[in-house]
């Protein structure tokens, strides 16, 4: 299905008087740099409304379609928040909440879900193993039901990221993905991790390991910091992920090279400023307002959606297309958020 749209995309929603568009968003100071933002800037903070409204609707189990968006309905998009995605869901209930809750449990859980970061995964080991634990994780066992599903033809790994293979000399990328785990346990993480004091200190140990650039240490560490192992404040650290590059540049051209981290963190300090400046309604989630991984999230997202709504823009990779449509899903979508976050979380 193709989505043929104007520049720029408008409509009678996005301001309190279409007759009056909103002022364009004027040069901003971030980085020690003057950023002039471009017409994606805005379309940032448009789509971040549009899609939290499809994503309450349907939380709220309103019929579809949720929005008059024709790119938001086509394609399929990340939502705003990511502990509300499908797999994070997973991983917060599931994984994160559901068992052993002492910290050396929780750590080694979440990082052999998020190792092949794949729902799939984790019930065919948990549907041999039972729940895994430190004193049963075996390696050995673990590679000969993996080795059974990918010999069944059977995806392993989730395809939102790429993992590349450690070097532990197995032939199979699992196999190396779980010496790595051991690796991890013997050498002592879990202690590093829960003994680090700041979010970037956590990072930096996470990064330390073979196969674990800048990226994944990040979202391995987000997903940590949702359990009750560590307690990071979102608001305190973000690592910018090449679709987040690829979207800041589209919002604020070749200047904003280098000093990503700086735009992430102005766009989570002044979302309520450029949500009114543009006649937006934006409630947050259960009233948590936009985190640093968030509008890091965003970017990604904003990127992807640019190709469609503003294909003269340019980021770095090139991409002119959104591969993924937009199927939507039976189910009930779950709202279940870490209790220490201390908002309100519905159960389908």
């Amino acid at each position: 299905m193709s989505v043929a749209v104007t520049e720029p995309l408008m409509f009678d929603a996005e301001t309190p008087n279409p007759t009056t568009p909103p002022k364009a968003a004027p040069p901003v100071a971030i980085g020690g740099r003057t950023l002039t933002p471009t017409p994606v800037f805005d379309t940032y903070w448009r789509f971040a409304a549009r899609r939290q409204e499809i994503y309450q609707a349907r939380v709220a189990g309103a019929r579809g379609p949720w929005t008059s968006d024709p790119v938001l309905r086509a394609h399929r998009f990340t939502n705003c928040y990511r502990a509300a995605d499908r797999v994070s869901q997973f991983v917060i209930r599931e994984v994160a909440y559901s068992g052993d809750q002492r910290p050396a449990e929780l750590i080694f859980r979440i990082l052999l879900f998020k190792l092949f970061n794949k729902i799939d995964t984790w019930q065919l080991l948990t549907a041999e193993v039972g729940s895994p634990t430190l004193a049963t994780f075996d390696p050995r066992r673990y590679n000969e039901i993996l080795d059974d599903a990918f010999a069944r033809g059977q995806r392993l790994y989730s395809a939102a990221y790429v993992m590349p293979s450690p070097p532990f000399g197995a032939t199979r990328k699992h196999l190396n993905h779980l010496r790595l785990l051991e690796h991890m346990l013997d050498d002592g993480l879990v202690g590093s991790l829960t003994d680090a004091a700041t979010m970037r200190d956590a990072f930096a140990i996470i990064k330390s390991y073979p196969g674990m650039g800048d990226f994944l240490a990040f979202q391995f560490l987000i997903d940590i910091n949702y359990s009750a192992a560590l307690h990071f404040d979102e608001m305190e650290f973000v690592v910018a992920g090449p679709g987040a590059r690829d979207g800041i540049r589209k919002c604020f051209g070749p200047q904003s090279a280098g000093i990503e981290r700086e735009i992430i963190e102005y766009m989570a300090a002044s979302q309520q400023d450029h949500f009114a400046r543009l006649g937006l309604t934006f409630s947050g989630l259960f009233g948590r307002p936009l985190q640093l991984i968030d509008c890091q999230n965003l970017f990604c997202e904003v990127d992807k959606y640019a190709r469609v709504a503003h294909p003269d823009i340019a980021g770095y990779s090139g991409r002119t297309r959104i591969k993924q449509k937009f199927r939507p899903l039976r189910a009930p979508v779950p709202a279940w958020f870490p209790p220490k976050w201390g908002i309100g979380s519905r159960l389908p």
